[in-house]
């Protein structure tokens, strides 16, 4: 379980975030919709590459409800034995239902809500069953319910109609970049011009991987001179390519293909210096 003090705001495309504030405001306005014969929307299915933050998004979600977030992973429902995986599904649903107020997040969902396909074998007839099951709970429950894929052209089509929106988050655009490398290069600054280099370095790359790399980038920086390592900028970066790979399914950001060769290793100002935090005056006697 996910609370909303440890939610982070994600960093989001202009139509995502629209997507987003509709959303809550509509479901703050819970009231005036039922003037007009409406509910506010209760299910979404959020597609994307892997990495693109759709755990974030709904954690940041429940955090603006002020609900905790619960996760579901697809493994622990799925059951070799016959009948074990709609009745697994159906207790999910029951326990969710009967729980405090909370939004529920079902992950890696295509291993779920595949499509069916004809009986060949009892295999066949078992995920057909499981189907049957989750799309009767889906149409009961009244909760808050998201559930992510990295699949969503394998997500039955029954199903898919199940949830009242589908929102695709996508590899972010080079502002959003920027501000995610702003973000976890911190309280390391880079000036305007190189961000923009390196952030045209991360281009197709996911936020995922553009925080492992800062991360890394940083333990490099406080570790490398204790132990003695070359600190030299290109090695630096060379380190870090070697250590940090995008997901193979994904494109190869521009830094991985050229590496230390990269026009934005070469324009990175060096060694990057921390912002040092304002120290507080003592308040006069």
């Amino acid at each position: 379980m996910l609370y909303p003090h440890e939610a982070e705001e994600p960093i989001l495309s202009r139509p995502v975030r629209g997507a987003l504030m509709e959303w809550i405001t509509e479901i703050r306005a819970k009231e005036e919709l039922a003037e007009v014969g409406l509910k506010p929307r209760t299910k979404a299915l959020f597609t994307g590459p892997p990495g693109v933050g759709k755990t974030t998004l709904a954690h940041h979600l429940a955090a603006r409800l002020q609900l905790p977030l619960v996760v579901v992973r697809t493994d622990r429902l799925i059951d070799a034995y016959i009948g074990s995986t709609g009745r697994n599904i159906g207790a999910l649903f029951d326990i969710a239902s009967a729980a405090e107020p909370s939004v529920l997040l079902i992950d890696e969902f295509d291993s779920l809500g595949f499509q069916r396909r004809g009986a060949q074998q009892g295999a066949d007839d078992e995920r057909n069953n499981s189907i049957n099951t989750l799309l009767q709970r889906l149409e009961r429950y009244d909760g808050f319910l998201i559930a992510t894929t990295n699949r969503d052209d394998t997500i039955d089509t029954a199903i898919w109609r199940r949830f009242d929106m589908q929102i695709a988050i996508q590899m972010p655009g080079p502002f959003e970049r920027e501000r995610i490398l702003e973000r976890y290069l911190a309280p390391y600054r880079i000036p305007p011009e190189p961000m923009a280099l390196l952030a045209q370095s991360f281009a197709e790359g996911a936020p995922a991987l553009m925080r492992q790399f800062c991360e890394g980038l940083k333990r490099q920086l406080v570790i490398g001179p204790k132990v003695g390592w070359d600190m030299d900028r290109e090695r630096v970066i060379a380190r870090m390519i070697a250590a940090v790979a995008p997901h193979p399914s994904l494109p190869q950001p521009r830094l991985w293909r050229l590496g230390p060769r990269d026009p934005a290793v070469a324009d990175l100002p060096w060694p990057l210096v921390a912002e040092k935090k304002p120290v507080a005056r003592k308040a006069a006697a």
